[in-house]
């Protein structure tokens, strides 16, 4: 009898390849035996298809099964904060019209507070937490039986030797097109209420050798782009220094371009001399670290059980910014307890002061099942007055340090801050309009400026940002023009863009005078590089 079972989810975009499914289809023959695995395939959508060209695939997989009526469909779904509601569309269209498949969800935002979610309540069974061995038990039970007598599944939690690796299940096309997701061990000793993370007991280690391995083969295969999915990659210095210098093994010799990038998510105060030294060999272009400030406010980390040193943070990122070619992602949240705006600024300068390549602007979201989300189950009990959008991603509306006002003034500031700052497109503008006591109040009077001008935070050319900018600088900024405009032209040119802003009329070549085209910039192609950053995909042990 032929059965079939489809692991699927709704990635943020093509890049993304989502690790969780990989581990389950790894899984699927030690956990739920050799004739499964060989029923079971992957299918992957992105969140922008239309719900009724996911379903009518997905059963397009599994009509010539139906025909047998006595074979089980399964489609396993990974929800997550971003897809959920893409895929409680794709799931209502399912089983209305094909009421015969069992639905399994699974992921971060099935875990927790089932009982209010529709998408739910459509489904036939949830797996919460781990599932790389509960959902192929769940599929076995369900062809060979006895079928499990409970809807909600709590995922068993194995041995980390008992899980195998999903590597090979990394297709050619997704060495080719996709980043690849890989994690040395799961989990996280630390216990923020903003995150997740802060349910773990402690952090797991997979086998270094048998990871290592792994790594090997993939390489083999040409795979160049990984990106370590560790919450901690520095926790255990040891393990660190094997898989960086694994990395430095496979580099080619001294004067040839690596073509190798890697990233890795780092615990800001805690960098090692062994670890600097590691690091300080790696050329230009190869490491990216993820360095989560969050805040600077001794107090506000108080309130969220954040432990961090903050002189030493700031010490390790100044390092890091000079003495070594990797390049920093550093992010601060904005919404935190006890977080006003006048404090998050304060921190924001002293983060500035360090100049790390990006500073990633987020607005904190609640995250079902975090100490923080459970403290706001009972309106009007949460001492820290946060208010949350009651649709996904659940950003925090105001709190009892912010006004609503606040933070919508700050989701544009965010966003004209990656235009500007983060894209890597203004270098030598950034010098001119963060000038001041205060970089965050000055880039605040940016925003302010763009927002009135423009009235959007999308959908703006690079003729009009570049325009509104001159204006910006030679009005209230008060700098003088010509240098306003050489600032201008000299990002304008490293950039490559081909269109032609007025402020730069008559001074740009010819050829690059045409109109239109979008930017290319050394930025704009780093950005690109690295727009897998967000969101982090999640491991097998959130997914089903």
């Amino acid at each position: 009898m032929a059965h079939r079972i489809i692991l699927a989810t709704l990635n943020a975009k093509y890049i993304h390849a989502s690790l969780g499914l990989r581990y389950l289809l790894a899984n699927m023959q030690r956990h739920g035996g050799a004739d499964l695995q060989a029923h079971t395939v992957l299918q992957e959508f992105t969140i922008n298809r239309p719900a009724q060209g996911i379903v009518d695939e997905l059963w397009a997989e599994l009509s010539a099964c139906a025909q047998d009526a006595h074979a089980v469909l399964v489609v396993g779904f990974g929800v997550y904060i971003w897809n959920v509601v893409q895929t409680c569309e794709v799931v209502c269209l399912l089983k209305a019209q094909h009421p015969r498949v069992k639905v399994v969800l699974g992921g971060p935002e099935v875990s927790h507070e089932l009982d209010t979610q529709p998408i739910v309540a459509l489904a036939d069974y949830v797996i919460t937490g781990w599932g790389d061995v509960s959902f192929p038990r769940l599929c076995k039970a369900l062809v060979h039986g006895p079928r499990p007598l409970m809807k909600v599944i709590a995922g068993e939690q194995p041995a980390l030797d008992d899980i195998d690796f999903p590597y090979a299940h990394y297709s050619a096309q997704d060495l080719a097109h996709r980043v690849l997701y890989v994690e040395a061990s799961r989990g996280c000793p630390f216990k923020c209420e903003f995150c997740l993370s802060s349910l773990d007991k402690t952090a797991w280690a997979f086998d270094l050798d048998r990871f290592l391995a792994e790594l090997d083969a993939l390489y083999a295969r040409g795979a160049r782009t990984f990106k370590f999915v560790d919450r901690t990659f520095n926790l255990k210095i040891d393990a660190s220094v094997r898989v960086l210098q694994f990395f430095l093994d496979r580099l080619p010799p001294a004067g040839q371009k690596p073509d190798l990038f890697l990233h890795f998510e780092v615990i800001p105060d805690h960098l090692p001399d062994r670890l600097k030294a590691m690091i300080a060999l790696f050329p230009a272009g190869v490491l990216q670290f993820e360095v989560g400030i969050q805040s600077f406010n001794p107090d506000v980390q108080q309130r969220i059980s954040r432990r961090q040193d903050n002189d030493k943070t700031e010490a390790n990122v100044h390092w890091l910014v000079t003495q070594s070619h990797a390049h920093l992602h550093t992010d601060l949240i904005f919404g935190l307890p006890g977080e006003s705006w006048q404090s998050f600024g304060e921190g924001f300068d002293r983060l500035w002061a360090l100049r790390p390549h990006e500073i990633q602007l987020g607005v904190l979201k609640r995250l079902r099942g975090t100490p923080l989300a459970n403290r706001s189950m009972v309106p009007g009990q949460d001492p820290d007055g946060l208010d949350y959008e009651p649709l996904p991603p659940y950003t925090v509306r105001s709190s009892a340090a912010v006004s609503a006002q606040e933070v919508q003034t700050f989701v544009r500031l965010a966003r004209y801050w990656d235009m500007v700052a983060n894209s890597g497109r203004f270098t030598a503008t950034m010098d001119l309009l963060m000038q001041g006591p205060s970089a965050f109040a000055a880039f605040a009077d940016v925003a302010d400026y763009l927002w009135v001008q423009l009235n959007a935070t999308s959908g703006i050319t690079p003729d009009q940002l570049v325009d509104s900018l001159f204006e910006y600088l030679c009005g209230p900024k008060g700098c003088d023009p010509a240098l306003a405009r050489a600032a201008l032209l000299a990002d304008y040119l490293a950039s490559g863009a081909h269109a032609n802003p007025k402020a730069l009329h008559g001074l740009l070549p010819k050829r690059m005078a045409r109109g239109g085209a979008a930017l290319a910039s050394g930025g704009a192609q780093r950005q690109q590089r690295h727009q897998a950053s967000q969101p982090v995909p999640a491991t097998a042990a959130d997914a089903a």
